[in-house]
């Protein structure tokens, strides 16, 4: 007796066709190519790990904080400062000054708001004039900046708007001094900063300027960077048109010590002249002390001695050998705060 046929499998050509997606044509297709390199390249940036150069503006960052340019007075200075909130940050701020060689004597109110995301500043002196300034930073990578200034006198009202974006490896910022959109006058400033390898940066700045609608101005400045591996001493290059270089180089020989030294040169048809600049801050526990020498003849010192926490005094001097002239400055700084330890972050007291 026959054994029953049992049923074959149906063969894989019989078994139901899977679909397979149907693409679309795009009209971007023809570019693809080129989003394709782009992506690789940005890969090959990332897989660089190269550091993020910083910003044009504090290109010399270390050295302005070891010399004096920004910290000299001569005459009697006082800076009072009450502390209304740590968090958000709110404070105010009087300023004094008084017999100075170069400048008049003056009062200054000055307020402060800062959050996470949030800078304003402001100040008013004695004869009216209002200073503001204000940050947003919109993500961790983007800021918007505001400053203006406006004065009694004609020609000293200004308006500043600016905008920061950090890359990965490079920094770009934008900015417009008093930008009319009506005729487009006014000042453009646009800086791109590169970093090539982990030590080295490049960039470029560009200034656009158009002080009516019949003449108009551009010139470019390159940048240089370079920074050490330790980020122990860090060389600096700028290019200005008319043939103006200024090079710096600032090294931390110690936790305490910094030195700097800056060199502008002025190679222009009417003027060729050079300009060098030393200068030394050493922290002490309580105090920091600050002494320049330029090729000028000038030699300036300045010391911040802080008694407590919330008092110290100030004393500067500069005496120029050329023109046997000397100035001299003492300053006080005062903070107080109606808040608790606990309020103002501290620890508390046992």
């Amino acid at each position: 007796m026959a054994s029953p046929a049992i049923p074959e499998k149906p063969l894989a050509a019989e078994s139901p066709a899977i679909s397979q997606p149907t693409v679309a044509p795009s009209y971007f297709n023809p570019v693809s190519p080129l989003w394709n390199a782009i992506d690789r390249f940005n890969q090959w940036r990332a897989d660089l790990g190269l550091p993020h150069p910083g910003t044009v503006e504090n290109l010399q960052k270390e050295v302005k904080a070891t010399h004096l340019n920004n910290y000299m007075f001569d005459g009697a200075r006082a800076d009072l400062t009450k502390s209304l909130s740590m968090n958000p940050l709110f404070q105010v701020t009087h300023s004094f000054a008084l017999g100075s060689q170069t400048l008049p004597s003056s009062y200054n109110f000055g307020a402060i708001f800062a959050n996470q995301k949030i800078f304003l500043q402001g100040g008013v002196d004695h004869e009216g004039n209002v200073n503001a300034r204000f940050n947003h930073g919109w993500s961790e990578n983007q800021v918007t900046k505001a400053q203006a200034q406006f004065s009694q006198q004609a020609g000293q009202n200004m308006i500043q708007l600016e905008h920061d974006y950090q890359g990965r490896d490079f920094n770009l910022n934008v900015k417009g001094i008093n930008p009319s959109p009506a005729d487009f006058t006014g000042i453009y400033v646009g800086s791109y900063l590169q970093s090539l390898t982990k030590n080295l940066a490049l960039g470029v700045e560009t200034l656009w300027q158009r002080p009516n609608p019949d003449l108009s101005e551009m010139s470019s400045s390159y940048l240089a960077k370079y920074t050490s591996n330790d980020k122990n001493w860090i060389a600096t290059a700028q290019l200005q048109p008319a043939g103006v270089l200024q090079a710096t180089y600032w090294q931390k020989l110690s936790e305490k010590v910094d030195v700097a030294a800056d060199l502008q040169l002025i190679a222009a048809p009417q003027r060729r002249d050079a300009i060098a600049t030393l200068g030394a801050k050493y922290d002490l526990r309580l105090a920091t002390f600050r002494a320049q020498l330029d090729s000028t003849g000038k030699v300036s010192a300045l010391l911040e001695q802080r008694f407590t926490p919330t008092f110290a005094f100030l004393v500067s001097g500069e005496i120029d050998h050329f023109k046997n002239a000397a100035k001299v400055g003492v300053g006080v700084m005062i903070e107080s705060s109606s808040l608790t330890p606990e309020e103002m972050g501290l620890p508390p007291q046992p």
